[in-house]
């Protein structure tokens, strides 16, 4: 296979290239092609979509995402390549594995009718979920990120923006997604009783303390783990996880989304892009990696 494009998922990848991946989950947070053991050197990724140019006859000259790491050209089983919808362009469709993430946050967090959803966090994960969020009948959906910079990105995708945590919220359901402890503890100070808070957010090796003294009992607040490594348990029967990725391709096909891919660079740069992604990345979403010959 040759290329494209591949996407850059800048919360996890930024912690990879800082090696904070604790030594418990090294086996757990291997990618599916990664090379290399942590904590490094490592070569990782999992958002690639390129074109086949040498496999089976149905396939080939076909654009297919793969999760497979950053690289020009590869090789893999006919299995693990997914061939794209005509609706969803090759360069959109690198959101794909952040968008499988979502549905996993979304089947995990149960949102209902009518319910007020707060996400605390206005990076690609936490404003695809808010996204699948907002058609529910009667439901409200506000997105809580402190860069201003999210405001028309959220806008755009049909979302209500918030800059800061609201004092009198009462929420149904918070999805926290800002990978920042202070968010998850603005999310317990938010949520209604009886509320659930979804934990989306990887803080590697960074302990987070929580207020657990306060009101999370009185309340009876929950905290419920989401990752897309394992699908929702009432979902096992029925999906696997080649039916989740393609549910996620086709769930792409608003061109809105666009928004969310906010830089692109050449596959020449990429070590470059990385080091400045993990130490300062400023307003950026998904950056996107150009091959030569995309």
């Amino acid at each position: 296979m040759r290329t494209r494009f591949s996407g850059i998922s800048r919360g996890t990848e930024s912690l990879v290239f800082r090696g904070e991946v604790p030594a418990s989950q090294y086996r757990t947070m291997r990618a599916p092609f990664q090379e290399g053991d942590f904590p490094g050197p490592v070569k990782f990724g999992y958002s690639s979509v390129g074109v086949v140019e040498d496999g089976p006859g149905h396939l080939e000259g076909k654009d297919v995402f793969c999760l497979f790491p950053h690289q020009e050209r590869y090789c893999v089983p006919e299995i693990e390549v997914l061939v794209l919808p005509d609706s969803v362009p090759a360069s959109r469709a690198i959101l794909a594995a952040n968008m499988e993430t979502a549905v996993n946050i979304v089947w995990d967090a149960r949102p209902t009718v009518g319910d007020d959803i707060i996400v605390i966090g206005g990076g690609v994960v936490g404003l695809l979920s808010a996204y699948l969020c907002r058609d529910l009948p009667g439901a409200k959906v506000t997105v809580i990120d402190p860069n201003r910079a999210r405001e028309p990105v959220a806008n755009t995708l049909g979302l209500e923006y918030e800059a800061a945590p609201m004092a009198t919220a009462a929420a149904d359901l918070i999805i926290h997604a800002s990978g920042q402890p202070d968010g998850l503890r603005s999310a317990l100070e938010m949520a209604g009783a009886e509320g659930t808070v979804i934990e989306a957010s990887w803080f590697g090796r960074q302990e987070v303390s929580l207020p657990l003294g306060e009101a999370f009992h009185s309340r009876r607040l929950k905290i419920k783990s989401s990752q897309v490594g394992r699908i929702a348990p009432d979902r096992v029967p029925r999906w696997d996880r080649f039916r989740r990725l393609a549910l996620a391709l086709r769930l792409l096909e608003n061109d809105r989304l666009d928004a969310l891919i906010t830089g692109e660079s050449r596959f020449e740069e990429l070590p470059r892009v990385l080091s400045d992604l993990s130490s300062n990345p400023g307003d950026s979403l998904c950056h996107r990696i150009r091959y030569t010959e995309a």
